[in-house]
């Protein structure tokens, strides 16, 4: 098949249809120069706004649907010389700082030269009415930031890299991204996990630039390993590294070995040439490893001092301060925490692990005895909170997370002032922040995790709290016994029939205008599941139960991708539940006054962490700026924040995690296949309080309750504990 044409063409965006800002993948109408029909084009292209004129390069497709388009591949942008074009370019927001006013103001002093102004002189522009020094420069720092930005992408693009990657490779070093990439590309490798390398072996590749061996070899390690530890591993056995650096990326053996050598010296990594398989470790996930192992043993040799209650007053404290009656088994339990240093507690839902929580905080506190309370996530902490009557903090803010140092300020010279803690969801607490936490608690003082080790592991690396379970390297107590309330539960009974590998049984009379507590809708493409989704949320969900479709109903998916994937789902959710998303112009391409978002990382200056959900309920287009509200609080977000957020219509599985929601609703669909899981499906069930609904194909279920063989995730945490248990792996 011929390879096509390349052709060119210049003219102005007329409108944007589409535009991704996470990739910068846009489809516009666009006017040619010469007048002709409008056409559509597609392509990467940063913040492209209405009145631009650009001079593309690409070539002609035949869309099935959509006819002719014209795909970029690379652009470059014409500066407007009049002043209606002027006024038309700076009024579209493309400049963080100026909108339609300030743009009408600029134009109104400087006419024709506003640009030649902003881009050569940005201090004048303070001689603007209403514009400050501070916000002049404000103008001109955004306007340079800009054109650094287009500059970058070109640049990928001449060297075959996706031109998706330039606003990241911009947020890192800002101006000095063109200078990095063309003198010190691998730097990137270290500075940018998982692409990184790929973008840096591209430009040097596709340049002539000089390949320094060593250089690439240390890269290609760094970036492995790097890419191991992001899937949840917490190294990489040395063979199969090695023979990955030959096999992908085509580098000699005796540099790769040189390499490993040199970073280890450099502390970078660890190789364990006395542990099975020669792991090799990023440094800090072999110390984190390490830590833990020693401090769980240490802790289980230290002798308890003898409680100072016995059975019989435990269980008067409890009657007494909670009005309920424990089982012998939650009663054992409660024996159990007051007479070993670490207690794990495992169960499914509807078990008693709220119970024994409380339990244990009640006669905490009726023996004097001083304890904290904590969980991973700020919405895990919350509800810990809410269930015990007592305050409960995230990990990160109990150990006193160092924004401007990346670290703890508590550790073992700095110790939490507690003599127990009590971690609930804790089988989403990874190694780095087990290891962090178990410096920070004294010796002496009892630990107690809380959580459901079937659900799925924590985001970061590592398998913390199965590892702990499996080498018994603490008491550990799985409650099985389903309480009466609990067991009348369709979700909690449901959640369990997964749990043993049965497919869980509904109502089958019940349908969308007849929902049920447990609910499956059959659907036979993703389509007609993505289209049932919508209906569920915006109508017959509200309409049956009262539930409001944005704040109560949270659409879980197993995938981002995919017609039944989050992206996908969320413009659909959007479109419905915020009608007015279609009115102006949104913040970031993408966002709307009143849009349900999720924030994406922890965020210790803003304090709002991963996960959490909110509410726009302010947009400035003026500034550029927009506002959520999270449980009653206001968070600003300029335009260089908004990464951190993405719309919440519908979130991942992993996402939910810690969370519940009163109504769910799940697609399953057989184009989730490779994340299918059982646990997965398992963790989904559990987020729920009061509706869980499913739609899809019976066959996805069953694909997803069979597959009981979720990706193991590579640990030693469990040969650590029972070597260093013998003297031995130290």
């Amino acid at each position: 098949m011929p390879t096509p044409t390349a052709t060119h063409l210049e003219g102005q965006i007329e409108r944007v249809t589409f535009r991704n800002p996470d990739t910068h993948y846009m489809i516009a109408r666009f006017r040619p120069s010469d007048h002709s029909n409008l056409l559509t084009i597609l392509g990467h292209l940063p913040e492209p706004r209405p009145g631009e004129t650009l001079r593309l390069t690409g070539t002609w497709r035949q869309h099935p649907r959509y006819g002719e388009q014209f795909s970029v591949s690379q652009f470059e942008v014409l500066l407007p010389s009049g002043v209606e074009e002027i006024r038309r370019y700076l009024s579209s927001g493309l400049i963080q700082g100026i909108g339609p006013k300030t743009a009408e103001r600029l134009l109104n002093h400087f006419q024709a030269d506003t640009l030649t102004v902003i881009e050569n002189d940005p201090d004048r522009l303070a001689e603007v009415r209403g514009i400050g020094p501070e916000t002049a420069r404000r103008i001109g720092e955004a306007w340079r930031a800009h054109h650094h930005v287009r500059t970058l992408m070109a640049f990928l693009q001449t060297h075959g890299v996706r031109p998706a990657y330039g606003a990241r490779i911009y947020k890192t070093y800002g101006q000095e991204a063109l200078s990095i990439l063309q003198s010190e590309p691998y730097r990137l490798a270290v500075d940018l996990p998982r692409i990184g390398f790929y973008i840096a072996d591209a430009i040097v590749r596709g340049s002539d630039l000089p390949v320094d061996e060593a250089e690439r070899a240390r890269a290609c390690l760094n970036f492995l390993i790097e890419e191991a530890a992001e899937e949840g591993h917490m190294f990489v056995p040395r063979q199969a590294l090695v023979e990955r650096c030959g096999t992908a990326f085509d580098l000699d053996f005796h540099a790769v070995t040189s390499a490993l050598t040199d970073l280890a010296a450099d502390e970078r990594i660890v190789v364990c040439t006395d542990a099975p398989d020669e792991p090799v470790y990023l440094a800090p996930l072999y110390d984190a490893e390490v830590q833990i192992a020693r401090r769980i043993l240490t802790r289980r040799d230290i002798p308890v001092p003898p409680p100072p209650v016995n059975a019989d007053q435990i269980m008067e404290t409890v009657v007494r301060r909670m009005a309920i009656q424990l089982s012998d088994t939650q009663l054992s339990v409660l024996q159990s925490v007051m007479n070993q240093p670490t207690v794990i507690i495992t169960g499914g839902p509807g078990t008693g692990k709220t119970t024994l929580i409380r339990a244990i905080a009640a006669v905490f506190e009726a023996v004097g005895r001083d304890y904290l309370l904590a969980a991973p996530t700020g919405r895990a902490a919350r509800r810990m909170a809410e269930v015990t009557g007592r305050p409960a903090a995230t990990l990160h803010k109990l150990l006193g997370f160092n924004l401007s140092e990346g670290g703890f300020e508590r550790d073992q010279d700095d110790p939490l002032d507690t003599e127990a803690l009590i971690v609930d969801e804790a089988s989403m607490v990874d190694a780095l922040l087990m290891g962090h936490l178990l410096k920070a608690l004294p010796l002496q003082a009892r630990l107690i995790l809380v959580g459901d080790v079937f659900q799925l592991p924590s985001v970061g690396p590592g398998t913390v709290l199965a590892d702990l379970i499996h080498a018994q390297a603490a008491a550990t107590y799985e409650l099985k016994s389903v309480f009466r309330q609990s067991a009348e539960s369709p979700i909690v009974a449901g959640a369990h029939q997964v749990r043993q590998g049965c497919i869980p049984r509904w109502d089958p009379a019940a349908s969308e205008a007849a929902l049920q507590p447990f609910t499956f809708i059959e659907r036979g493409t993703p389509e007609e599941t993505a289209r049932t989704i919508v209906d569920l949320c915006a109508r017959h969900i509200p309409s049956q139960t009262g539930l409001d479709g944005v704040r109560q109903v949270q659409v879980l998916t197993p995938m981002h991708k995919g017609v039944a994937g989050t992206l996908h789902l969320n413009q659909l959710l959007q479109a419905a539940l915020n009608p007015g998303a279609a009115q102006g112009q949104p913040m970031g391409g993408r966002f709307y006054l009143r849009d349900k978002v999720m924030h994406l990382r922890n965020n210790y200056q803003k304090e709002v962490f991963n996960g959490e959900i909110g509410t726009i309920c302010r947009i400035d287009t003026e500034s550029r700026r927009l506002t959520v509200e999270y449980d009653g609080r206001e968070v600003d977000y300029d335009e260089t924040d908004l990464d951190e957020l993405s719309l919440a219509y519908a979130i991942s599985v992993h996402k939910s995690q810690g969370s519940e929601y009163p109504a769910i609703v799940v697609p399953l669909v057989t184009q989730h296949y490779v994340m299918l899981q059982r646990n997965l499906l398992y963790t989904a069930l559990t987020r729920a309080r009061q509706m869980v609904v499913l739609v899809g194909s019976p066959k996805a279920v069953r694909v997803a309750v069979e597959a009981d063989q979720p990706r193991r995730r590579q640990s030693l945490l469990s040969w650590r504990l029972g070597a260093m248990g013998n003297s031995i792996g130290f």
